[in-house]
């Protein structure tokens, strides 16, 4: 939950440098009049970090802001072909494309998620009375490839890479890539398939270059 301006701040300067925009500054005016009439991926997120700060605010007239940003974050969504939950994502989230995703608002994520198109995220069955409960948690540095469907009340880790049209069943340890159903192919994972948008998370040197070395 994003309690201060300037962690406020920090989601949103972390969620543009995943995507290698340096700051909002940095976004062109015809950019920005473009995304006011074609869905954009990075104002989405914009609008979604704002409603998650004001939301989690206890002052009422905030929080009446918070149900505006809220409001205008879900029907940009609709539009992007988004169906996310504010609280979901940690910093440095990448959302790469339009196009449909859907993740259960229990679903929790870390820092840096990459997510393409076509995923989608949630409980095992929503027969199970607690199916809200029943949804993954992922670590930091997640790669989510197109089409890939995660679901059960399991835990992804660190640097994990899954790949397009996976799904994922079962837990899976940190430094891994998964294809197909629940099929752990090596231990390289995410390393060089995202941008660190929190670079605090930024895996060590040493796992990066023994991964490189492994991968040739």
């Amino acid at each position: 939950m994003i309690q201060t301006k300037e962690e406020l701040k920090f989601y949103i300067e972390s969620d543009l440098r995943a995507r290698e925009i340096n700051g909002y500054g940095s976004i062109s005016l015809a950019k920005r009049m473009q995304a006011c009439l074609l869905p954009t991926p990075w104002k989405f997120q914009i609008l979604l970090r704002k409603a998650e700060f004001y939301m989690g605010n206890h002052n009422r007239v905030l929080k009446l802001v918070g149900v505006y940003y809220k409001y205008r974050a879900y029907r940009y969504g609709l539009k992007c072909g988004y169906s996310i939950h504010t609280n979901t994502f940690g910093p440095g989230l990448c959302l790469t494309h339009c196009g449909t995703v859907v993740i259960n608002g229990g679903v929790k994520f870390g820092s840096n998620a990459r997510v393409q198109a076509g995923v989608n995220i949630g409980a095992f069955s929503r027969f199970d009375e607690n199916w809200a409960e029943s949804a993954p948690t992922f670590g930091d540095n997640v790669y989510i490839g197109p089409g890939a469907k995660v679901f059960g009340k399991i835990i992804v880790g660190d640097n994990v890479a899954i790949g397009a049209n996976a799904v994922v069943s079962k837990n899976v340890p940190d430094h891994c890539t998964v294809v197909g159903a629940n099929k752990i192919v090596n231990e390289i994972g995410s390393i060089d398939m995202i941008h660190y948008g929190d670079e605090s998370k930024i895996p060590g040197d040493s796992y990066a270059e023994k991964t490189r070395r492994g991968a040739e």
